[in-house]
């Protein structure tokens, strides 16, 4: 039992690793993944025979933190300016998942529901987060100056930007959220 909890603990720990390198290089080697990871190559060989294995894996991973995430925050209120509020946070917590998960998903290779289910989940929350922004803007909470495809790359931007700065630490880590929200509701016309 142990040994089994020990290969369940560094498999995770290899891909929380390859998350954070391929989100900062895309074209990061398994040896960089392997250092960050603090796993030697061979440990790393044994878990991911490749690189696509590992980047499924990780793709997987995303799928299943940043759907808890976004859906948690969606049902955390009926409100809906709230709602958006802790999508923003929701994204912020999953940090380099959600940026990783994000990238991944707006390169040029992805298909749309193309029968696999981690797109078709993507789609769901994405759909489910635009149709957020579509209902703000009627309520005139959001300017309708801007599309919802627009609003969303604010939304992704946002998420990055507060990454970085957490990165950086030259933003007090009590303010983040309060700034990235801030900056992003004023940024889309909520006053």
């Amino acid at each position: 039992m142990s040994y089994y909890c020990d290969m369940e603990v560094t498999k995770k720990r290899i891909i929380d690793a390859a998350i954070i390198v391929f989100n900062n290089d895309p074209s990061g080697t398994l040896d960089m993944v392997a250092d960050k990871a603090e796993v030697t190559p061979r440990t790393l060989y044994r878990y991911f025979k490749d690189r696509k294995i590992l980047l499924e894996a990780c793709r997987q991973e995303m799928a299943l933190t940043c759907k808890a995430a976004m859906n948690a925050a969606f049902e955390a209120s009926t409100v809906p300016l709230k709602q958006l509020e802790l999508t923003l946070y929701a994204g912020i917590d999953c940090g380099s998942k959600y940026a990783f998960f994000d990238k991944t998903y707006q390169r040029s290779d992805y298909q749309p529901s193309a029968g696999n289910e981690e797109n078709r989940e993507y789609d769901d929350i994405n759909s489910r987060w635009l149709a957020l922004i579509i209902a703000l803007q009627k309520q005139d909470i959001i300017t309708s100056e801007l599309t919802p495809e627009w609003i969303y790359e604010l939304f992704s931007g946002m998420i990055n930007t507060t990454l970085r700065s957490i990165s950086s630490g030259n933003v007090a880590p009590n303010n983040i959220k309060k700034f990235a929200w801030y900056s992003f509701s004023k940024s889309i016309g909520i006053s």
